[in-house]
């Protein structure tokens, strides 16, 4: 195998590969990456078993052929290399990469044989197409609600579920819940609830653009996505996802609304002095302004006030301020919505002024 390439081309898509990767054991063929120089191109492959990513780039292939290298090191020497231009290929069972135009640097790094790498799964379910802006959106507003309980593990991973003509994202961890639904304008299979883990959506997310379209395919099994030059697949998390719909609540007579960032800012003021242990902070819903503020504890109180559009009854209510300040974080609205019942225990929907096509539910604290 002997191939030349720009440093450019392939910086991005080595260091997807080597995000993948979860072993970084030397001997063990999951450290690795795969490389295979074919018709002017270069397939680079990495999986931890339960994520796979696989691309193309474009090369000049001078001699055919594919092995594994060690991805930290692989990533290190190229992200690292000082020159646009690299020659890369294999001498016995090292790896050499040198620059074109000079002698040095040059490394030998030492090379598992290809035949030892995982085969992927392929896909035996229709593929259908969505906008990857919209995909994205969705990840976005539901990831950061996933549980991290393992022993609640069919909450360790977000669900989606096909509705109709809709595409319905929700993650929860017991005390808050995501949800958003897209339209799919395609007709598209039916496909029972499933559950995606994080590592492959967080990826995507870091990964993918705004424009164009993402193809998704799902069995009983795995997900797999396609966008631009990337494939990705996925198994899934087994168990039955908690019946969210008896979560959302059917009247909330009540609603307040306030700046995004105006509340943004003030949780992160009132922060620096909450408990970590408990998170808590407690909102001061009045007419016309909220008061954000802290407990009493061993670092002091934090107190500060924001204008809301409000005229009812005065509330005190106590959240984790974490679930609060994430959902925020992930709209991008100037306004935002509080509907509550009024009872200090009851859960409370943010959503953004104008509504669309998601909203976030959040359980009180006990005071």
């Amino acid at each position: 195998m002997k191939f030349i390439c720009d440093k450019s081309v392939i910086l991005k898509e080595i260091s997807i590969a080597r995000e993948i990767i979860s072993s970084k054991n030397v001997v063990s063929i999951l450290s690795n990456i795969y490389i295979e120089a074919a018709k002017d191109s270069l397939i680079i492959k990495s999986t931890d078993m339960k994520v796979n990513f696989e691309t193309v780039v474009p090369v000049t292939v001078i001699e055919p052929g594919s092995t594994t290298v060690f991805g930290d090191i692989f990533l290190g020497i190229i992200s690292s290399f000082p020159y646009d231009e690299i020659e890369i290929y294999q001498d016995g069972i090292n790896i050499i990469v040198k620059p074109t135009t000079h002698k040095k640097p040059e490394y030998k790094i030492k090379s598992i044989a290809s035949d030892k790498f995982p085969v992927f799964p392929v896909s035996n379910s229709l593929f259908f197409d969505m906008s990857i802006k919209d995909f994205k959106e969705m990840i976005q507003q539901t990831v950061f609600a996933i549980s991290d309980d393992e022993t609640k593990y069919f909450m360790n991973g977000v669900y989606l579920e096909k509705i109709d003509n809709k595409i319905n994202m929700i993650a929860t961890d017991g005390r808050r819940l995501a949800y958003i639904s897209k339209e799919i304008k395609k007709d598209i299979n039916d496909f029972s609830g499933i559950i995606i883990p994080p590592k492959i959506l967080n990826t995507i997310i870091k990964r993918s653009g705004d424009e164009g379209l993402v193809n998704i395919s799902i069995n009983d099994k795995m997900i797999f996505i396609n966008f631009a030059s990337y494939k990705f697949s996925s198994t899934l998390i087994e168990g039955t996802f908690p019946n969210y719909k008896k979560v959302i609540p059917e009247d909330q007579p009540f609603s307040l609304s306030f700046k995004r960032d105006e509340m943004l800012n003030a949780l992160h003021r009132v922060a620096q002095m909450v408990e970590q242990k408990t998170y808590r902070i407690y909102l001061g819903i009045s007419p016309g302004k909220i008061n954000i503020y802290s407990e009493e504890g061993e670092k002091g109180t934090a107190d500060d006030e924001i204008p809301c559009k409000y005229d009812g009854e005065e509330y005190n209510i106590a959240f984790n301020y974490r679930y609060i300040e994430e959902p925020l974080k992930s709209m991008r609205e100037e306004e935002v919505s509080i509907r509550f019942t009024g009872e200090a225990k009851k859960a409370i929907t943010m959503e953004p002024l104008p509504a669309k096509d998601f909203f976030h539910i959040v359980m009180p604290m006990q005071f």
